[in-house]
């Protein structure tokens, strides 16, 4: 694992006791955490240990049934469906283990759509778009769709799409986890570099050792349970 800047800026986000059941079952069980800006977390654990829940929980995608969460400063309970989903335009971004790429965009339109929904004007769009296509290597694919590039392809993509409009901060689920491992290499030190250039804060859903590497820190999630905190070395 990476070492974290001994000077930690204030933390981008914090949970406290985050709890959730699906049909009367526990998935998160009071889970608490927090994230700075410029620093990468891990969150690992078993299939159904409730990485994905409390990334959707964290993201806003998902209301905790108990607990708090902060964004800035920002209660999320207190947002309604509207609030969050601004906020999540406006200061998240995600990349997700299948890409998510609207297939009948081309590569350049995939990443400028973000900058549509928050009203950035054309000639920055056009901008920014070619400049993180060209700093993920397929600046040379811009105008193909979805379906002629290959799987690393997408995911560079996908990662400029989720940088695009400069959020505070980025949710990795399983990023590398369809990539064959010389690719998932390649995206996983893509999102270490880029995260160190923006100071975005990065949390990362991963089975992965070698994904949990390029982080400050890890969590191991047990039973929907904090099992285990690891800093970098």
């Amino acid at each position: 694992m990476i070492a974290r800047p001994a000077d930690s800026p204030p933390p981008v986000l914090v949970a406290r006791d985050v709890a959730k059941s699906y049909a009367e079952r526990p998935v998160l069980r009071g889970v608490s955490l927090a994230l700075h800006a410029g620093e990468r977390l891990a969150l690992t654990g078993a299939s159904g240990s409730g990485k994905s829940t409390l990334l959707n929980c964290l993201g806003g995608v998902d209301r905790p049934d108990s607990g708090s969460i902060r964004f800035r400063n920002v209660a999320l309970e207190t947002l309604d469906a509207d609030g969050l989903t601004a906020l999540r335009r406006r200061d998240i971004g995600t990349i997700f283990q299948f890409f998510h790429l609207l297939p009948t965009l081309t590569a350049a339109e995939n990443v400028e759509l973000p900058l549509q929904l928050n009203g950035v004007a054309p000639a920055e769009r056009r901008d920014r778009v070619k400049a993180l296509l060209e700093r993920v290597g397929v600046a040379g694919r811009a105008t193909a769709l979805p379906a002629q590039l290959s799987g690393g392809e997408m995911q560079r993509v996908a990662i400029a799409r989720a940088l695009s409009h400069r959020p505070a901060l980025l949710l990795a689920d399983e990023p590398t986890g369809n990539l064959d491992s010389r690719h998932g290499a390649i995206i996983l030190e893509l999102l270490r570099e880029l995260t160190d250039e923006t100071g975005t804060a990065l949390l990362l859903v991963t089975h992965s050792a070698a994904a949990a590497r390029i982080c400050h820190r890890e969590i191991h999630l047990r039973d929907g349970q904090i099992g285990g905190q690891r800093d970098a070395d």
